[in-house]
């Protein structure tokens, strides 16, 4: 079955747990998901050779073909078996390496104070607070290509919107509260998507399709 968000001629598919429209790289680093949970989004910055652009570099990452002697940034990650469900190039390009429904290896060693609505039988102005570890385990792993400190893209923003739009609709338990980042979840290992990321821009974005 087909699942399209509401953006008519500017919207995305998702066909099978695969975006329709993304370009498809296999990752074998991705295992079944524990609980068959899929309610939240992380998103990443990623660039290969740090601070550059393009290349086949995070791809090889991902599918663990990283030469370690291509580039001296490389011995120290090569081994690394890591992966995500997406990565937005800068211009919005979308390569997918994992289906949704199976987890992805992107947020490692992570904690979320998880809020949702509450169980059957407890009053609904009542909501669960849940410190969660193993984010792995629930959430669609998004790599945007990029730096903390150099600006995203606009056409990054636009594919963004558009997936995340296709997303909430294919796995209602994702909505646009539940989405966070590497950051956020893991704040005394990780930056990313850093300052640089206009969140207030992307909500924007997403509010025009959803």
């Amino acid at each position: 079955m087909k699942y399209q968000n509401v953006g008519g001629g500017d919207s995305a598919v998702i066909d099978g747990h695969w975006l329709g429209s993304a370009r498809r790289v296999t990752s074998p680093n991705a295992n079944e998901r524990p609980a068959g949970e899929i309610s939240a989004v992380v998103l990443h910055g990623i660039s290969l050779p740090p601070g550059e652009f393009g290349g086949d570099a995070i791809e090889r990452l991902f599918t663990n073909t990283l030469d370690p002697d291509g580039h001296p940034a490389f011995a120290a990650i090569a081994s690394l078996r890591v992966s995500a469900h997406l990565l937005i190039r800068r211009d919005g390009e979308c390569v997918q390496f994992v289906p949704f429904d199976r987890r992805a290896w992107h947020a490692g060693e992570s904690r979320w104070l998880d809020e949702r609505l509450p169980r059957q039988g407890k009053s609904l102005i009542q909501r669960q607070r849940q410190l969660r570890e193993g984010l792995n385990d629930f959430t669609v792993g998004i790599e945007l290509e990029g730096t903390d400190e150099i600006p995203y893209r606009e056409a990054q923003y636009r594919a963004l919107a558009r997936v995340l739009g296709a997303l909430m609709q294919r796995y209602p338990a994702i909505s646009s509260a539940r989405i966070t980042s590497h950051a956020h979840i893991a704040p005394l290992r990780k930056t990313d998507p850093g300052p640089a990321f206009d969140w207030a821009y992307l909500r924007r974005c997403l509010a025009e399709i959803v």
